[in-house]
């Protein structure tokens, strides 16, 4: 660390050059990272869906339909013409209507009513598109070219196309809404004008950084790119804020401020490096959920933090150098209170407290495990054109939920039989197949390829069903293992494949992913705690704090009858339990150094009135990150996400400075017995057991 500290401070100018370099080809190299905005590829390939897309995939030419096209007031002969423009259109596959159903030659008044009014009904036509995976934006704006702004579509790839679209404006604009935030918080807490530039600076490089090294993955998940800035730059400004005052205060010892720089470094990088390590490690506990998203959100933003933590301890020393005159020249008196009897206040809200956190936490633990989840995002807000489309065409129409179930094709009689099953179903509006619209009585071979080849690949035969499920939820769910039931009594060998299909095994992997990914960060967390402060007993009581702040936070969707996104809840419990137990590590790092010369009492309070400022700092720009993103994003994903994270900031704050000591207290001759050499100051009477003596205080994380 000595070669490393003088390294730094002695090429300050070359450092900041070459982090200026890397951060602008990093920003370029960002343009080309792929977003995949489709929640089916993130399932693992054993999942029943995968392994029925890749089949449909390898085996047909053309998926099944992922939009809607509804057109008002047209005749049969329009809608004709409109099909064929439509089929033409920048990528679409293929575009399915009433001609591909039933014999239009003979009047509508004698076809089934029912499958009639499935694609035409009171003037008003609804087109089933298929778009090239990819090809979604473009083809859906040319699309609604064709259709003008009269007309309506919906469906998974128009979702997709809107999630684009809005996308890249929405991180603008949480950094726009954010950035003013954070340099307001950070003016109230520091001592000069400059420092927040500072902050922001050290921390901005690494975010370009990150976002330009996502290339090595070729893609990353919409989720990734919309929420790791963002967290990146939350959870890591303490890094930066810690370096800069620990600099300031080696300034008021050493007068040259390559030697105070050169001190700050030293006492600053191990604590540093500790914090850091908490949060990247409740990270990467994602990489070990089943569904891949979590793989990449986990190694994106434990890249972020050890990318932070790099150009905290590299390139901000470097240019405080550069600026260490006019950092001077920008001083100012302390605006934000020191906090000196926060201690004694919150002291009498201990027991209250406790005796409330004793009451709700079974049912918090409870609630949040019954929280119902969302497990796509189709989006039906009238606020937005998609969502008033998708309200529109279920309105006329009734809404259109398609699936599509492989089977191995040769026996068009068993097929024939499924086929009319499955149309008995109460939620199937229309089945389409061969069997069902072409007849077993009409060989395949008669036909043209152009026929034959939307049902019949080489080895299966393909059944489409058009539903009136909504995308997801329980009688969807319901839905999709009875259509499955039903099939397997026909088949061994099938697959059903569809959104709701998707959500279906979604839902299965999380359940797993859930009870692995908290185990395991809270496992890691557990080691790194215990090793820190080598105590037994300390790990339960702060992995305790922040659990029930978890629950609580959690639990409130359940009380409040809302649901949430299931990624929202598998994020926010690993990211609540690495970004926050940091307030629990620094107040507990700060009373063990005082309870070595003081009464537990007295050593909490003043505790708190040390270490209270610099979790009021974090927690509020770690809060204002959540809620920026619950305010600024249309996903539904990236709101539960913000919402979640900003609420259980506030929340586990409030754990850390009102139960925490309340813990630390009741159990302080527990801690003192389990946590080695520990030393705790004792007194009886007027004799003192351990004579009071100086020591010097621990650094903390922040």
């Amino acid at each position: 660390m000595d070669v490393f500290a003088r390294f730094i401070i002695n090429n300050p100018k070359k450092i900041i050059a070459l982090f200026i370099l890397v951060s602008v080809i990093a920003a370029f190299v960002s343009l080309y990272v792929d977003i995949n905005y489709n929640l089916a590829d993130y399932l693992p390939q054993k999942a029943i869906s995968t392994k029925g897309i890749k089949i449909m995939n390898d085996e047909f030419a053309k998926a099944i339909p992922n939009v809607f096209v509804m057109v008002r007031d047209i005749s049969v002969t329009e809608a004709l013409s409109l099909k064929k423009q439509l089929s033409q259109a920048e990528g679409v596959t293929e575009v399915l209507w009433l001609d591909d159903v039933v014999d239009l030659m003979q009047p509508l008044d004698m076809q089934d009513t029912e499958t009639v009014e499935n694609f035409y009904k009171n003037r008003n036509a609804l087109f089933s598109v298929t778009v090239r995976k990819g090809s979604e934006k473009e083809a859906c704006a040319a699309i609604q070219e064709i259709i003008s702004p009269e007309g309506a579509i919906s469906g998974e790839a128009a979702t997709i196309m809107d999630m684009q679209n809005s996308a890249v404006s929405e991180v603008r604009l949480a950094f726009a809404v954010l950035l003013p935030v954070i340099i307001i918080i950070l003016v109230l807490s520091t001592t000069s004008w400059l420092e927040p530039i500072l902050f922001l600076a050290a921390i901005g490089v690494s975010v370009v950084i990150n976002m330009g090294t996502n290339i090595i993955f070729g893609e990353i998940s919409f989720v990734t790119n919309s929420i790791s800035p963002i967290l990146q730059m939350a959870v890591s400004m303490d890094y930066a804020i810690f370096l800069l005052h620990s600099f300031a205060n080696n300034r008021a010892a050493y007068d040259n401020p390559k030697t105070a720089m050169y001190h700050a470094i030293k006492a600053s990088s191990t604590t540093i490096a500790a914090s850091a390590l908490t949060t990247i490690f409740g990270f990467l506990a994602l990489i070990f959920m089943d569904f891949g998203i979590g793989w990449d959100l986990g190694i994106c933003l434990a890249k972020g933090v050890i990318l932070s933590y790099i150009s905290v301890m590299i390139f901000l020393p470097a240019l405080t150098l550069i600026v260490s005159k006019a950092l001077d020249k920008t001083s100012h008196r302390k605006i934000m209170p020191d906090f000196k009897n926060i201690g004694r206040i919150l002291s009498r809200f201990f027991i209250p407290v406790t005796v409330v956190i004793a009451v709700i936490i079974l049912p918090s633990f409870l609630g949040q495990r019954q929280a119902e989840f969302k497990y796509g995002y189709t989006i039906e807000d009238p606020n937005r054109k998609i969502g008033r489309d998708t309200m529109a065409i279920n309105e006329q129409f009734g809404r259109s939920n398609i699936l599509a179930i492989l089977v191995p094709r040769g026996d068009i009689a068993r097929e024939s039989s499924l086929s009319t099953r499955l149309a008995e179903h109460p939620r199937v509006r229309s089945v389409v197949s061969y069997a069902a619209n072409v007849g077993v009585t009409i060989p395949v071979g008669f036909l043209g390829n152009d026929i034959t080849s939307q049902f019949y690949s080489d080895n299966y035969s393909r059944i489409v069903l058009y539903t009136d499920l909504p995308d997801e939820g329980e009688v969807s769910f319901g839905a999709v293992e009875e259509i499955s039931q039903i099939t397997g009594e026909y088949y061994d060998e099938y697959y059903v494949v569809g959104q709701s299909a998707t959500y279906y095994d979604i839902k299965k992997v999380v359940d797993v992913d859930n009870v692995r990914v908290n185990l395991i960060a809270i496992a890691a967390i557990f080691m790194i705690v215990a090793l820190s402060f080598k105590s037994f007993s300390l790990p339960f009581i702060l992995l305790l704090t922040i659990e029930v702040a978890i629950w609580v936070n959690l639990s409130i969707p359940y009380f409040t009858d809302t649901s949430i996104n299931f990624i929202g809840y598998l994020v926010l419990s690993t990211v609540q339990l690495g970004a926050t137990i940091d307030y629990a590590i620094l107040l507990t790092d700060t009373f063990m150094g005082k309870r070595k010369t003081m009464p537990a009492k007295k050593a909490m309070a003043e505790s708190l009135s040390i270490a209270f400022r610099s979790i009021l700092v974090s927690a509020t720009i770690l809060s204002s990150a959540g809620f920026t993103l619950y305010l600024t994003s249309s996903n539904i994903i990236v709101k539960d996400i913000g919402l979640l994270l900003g609420r259980g900031t506030l929340i586990s704050m409030f754990m850390v400075i009102c139960f925490l000591p309340a813990m630390l207290m009741v159990f302080d001759k527990v801690i003192g017995k389990t946590t080695w050499r520990a030393e705790f100051y004792e007194e009886k009477g007027s004799t003192t057991l351990v004579k009071e003596r100086e020591y010097p205080e621990k650094v903390s994380n922040f």
